[in-house]
C-alpha cells in the first residue's frame, strides 16, 4: 500500500519528514479491522512525530518489541471497512466509518474493575504511539475505534471532526462538578483552531458563554461567526511565558498588570465582572499562569496539550486559596465519541473543515500547523477519495 511515512533519518521540519512510500499492508488480528481510508484528519500530535521530539515514536515502539522502522501517523479518518478479524461483530465489511484515536487493552485489570478506558494504564494514541494510522491507503484499528459515519458528510469532513470534537467535549462535559452549565463564561485558548472551533460550538450548545483567544482579526471574526461572544487578541499582551521569580517585585508587578489587563478584556466581552468557570487549555507553558490567575474561584482549568511547552508554572496560592482545579484531559471514551458523532449527525455541531488537499500534502499540512499558518477550523487530506465533495464511494 502507499503510505505517508516518517523515518528517523528524516526527523525535522514536517514538510521534509513525511514521504510517500510503498509498505506492506498490515493484516487484522482477531479483534481488529482493516479500513480502506478515504480521507484523514490532521492534528498536532504528528507534528511531534515529524520532529522526533519530545518523543521518538519509532524508538519507543521498538523498545516495546515492534519491528517496523517507520511511522505511519494519522489519529483520525474516514473510510470503508475492508476486512475484519475473526472475533469482530460490531462492524462488517463495507460499513462506512469514522475512526477514533485511542486504543487500550479491553482485558486490562483496571478496565475490568470499572475504570474509564481513557484512564487505563494500557491506553495509547493510535497513529502516534501506535503505528498504521490514517495516512495510508489502509489503516489498522481495534474494532471499537469504528463509529458510524454521518451519511451526509463528505469523506474529508467526516475525517476531521472526531479528534478535536470529542477532546473538547470531554474537557467541557467530562469532569463533574466542573461541567459547563447555562450562563457559565468559558475561556477558550486557540479559539480559531480545530479544538477551539469545536469548543465554541459545544459551549454554546450547553448554554455557556464562549470567549475565544486568537492571534489575528480574521480568526476573531471566524470565532464570533461560530458563536463566540467575543475574542481577545493575545498579541496585545506581552506577559506570556513562565512566571517571574517571586522575589523580583518589579517583574511580578509587570506580570500581574498584564494578567489583569487580559482579564479586563474578558469582563468587557461578557459585559460583567465575572471570571471564567472553565478555561479550555492546550497551549501550556505560555498561558497556564494566566489561566490559573483568571479562572473563577472553585472553577477549572482543563488542559489537553502543551503546544507552547510542557514546563508550565502555577502560582499555588491561586490553586489552593481560591480552591481552583487544574485538570488533565485526554481525548474521549467511546460514549463521549458517540455523543459527538450524534451531534454532528443531527446538524447541531459543524465539522468546521477549512482546509483539504490531496494525499501528497500531508507534510505541508503539518508544516502549516507547526508554523501556526493553518486556517481556522479542522484540516484533512484526501487518501483514496479521488476528489473532495463525495459522501459515498465513487
Amino acid at each position: 500500500m502507499y503510505a505517508s511515512v516518517i523515518r528517523q533519518s528524516r526527523y525535522g521540519a514536517p514538510e521534509q519528514a513525511f514521504g510517500i512510500e510503498v509498505v506492506d499492508t498490515p493484516q487484522p488480528g482477531p479483534n481488529q479491522v482493516l479500513v480502506y481510508v478515504m480521507a484523514a484528519g490532521i492534528n498536532y500530535n504528528n507534528v511531534w512525530s515529524a520532529l522526533g521530539a519530545p518523543l521518538d515514536v519509532i524508538a519507543a515502539r521498538q523498545r516495546r518489541g515492534a519491528t517496523e522502522d517507520f511511522h505511519i501517523g494519522g489519529s483520525e479518518g474516514s473510510g470503508v471497512v475492508w476486512a475484519v478479524g475473526s472475533r469482530v461483530r460490531s462492524v462488517s465489511v463495507g460499513d462506512h466509518v469514522v475512526l477514533s484515536g485511542c486504543m487500550w487493552d479491553e482485558s486490562a485489570p483496571d478496565i475490568r474493575l470499572g475504570a474509564d478506558p481513557m484512564t487505563s494504564a494500557t491506553q495509547v494514541v493510535w497513529g502516534y504511539e501506535e503505528n498504521f494510522g490514517s495516512f495510508a491507503q489502509f489503516a489498522l484499528v481495534d474494532d471499537y475505534q469504528c463509529h458510524p459515519k454521518p451519511a451526509s458528510l463528505t469523506w474529508e469532513a467526516a475525517a476531521a471532526f472526531l479528534l478535536t470534537g470529542a477532546t473538547a467535549y470531554r474537557q467541557l462535559c467530562g469532569w463533574p462538578p466542573n461541567t459547563v452549565r447555562p450562563g457559565d463564561p468559558v475561556l477558550i485558548w486557540g479559539g480559531g483552531g480545530g479544538l477551539g472551533s469545536m469548543a465554541i460550538q459545544i459551549v454554546s450548545l450547553l448554554g455557556g458563554i464562549p470567549v475565544a483567544v486568537v492571534s489575528s482579526p480574521e480568526r476573531a471574526r471566524y470565532c464570533i461567526d461560530l458563536g463566540a461572544r467575543g475574542a481577545i487578541d493575545r498579541r496585545e499582551f506581552d506577559h506570556w511565558g513562565p512566571l517571574p521569580a517571586f522575589d523580583d517585585e518589579e517583574a511580578m508587578t509587570r506580570w500581574i498588570r498584564g494578567a489583569r489587563a487580559f482579564g479586563k478584556q474578558f469582563w468587557e466581552i461578557i459585559g460583567e465582572r465575572r471570571s471564567p468557570r472553565v478555561v479550555l487549555e492546550h497551549t501550556g507553558r505560555d498561558t497556564i499562569p494566566t489561566s490559573m490567575y483568571l479562572c473563577d474561584n472553585a472553577g477549572m482549568v482543563v488542559i489537553c496539550g502543551g503546544t507552547t511547552g510542557y514546563d508550565a508554572d502555577v502560582d499555588l496560592r491561586f490553586l489552593w486559596m481560591r480552591q481552583k482545579r487544574l485538570q488533565g484531559s485526554h481525548f474521549a471514551n467511546l460514549q463521549q465519541c458517540r455523543e459527538v458523532v450524534a451531534l454532528v449527525e443531527s446538524g447541531k455541531l459543524a465539522p468546521c473543515l477549512s482546509w483539504c488537499e490531496p494525499f501528497e500534502s500531508v507534510g505541508k499540512a503539518h508544516q502549516l500547523m507547526y508554523n501556526n499558518e493553518h486556517p481556522g477550523g479542522n484540516m484533512a487530506v484526501l487518501v483514496n477519495a479521488p476528489e473532495p465533495g463525495l459522501t459515498n464511494l465513487p
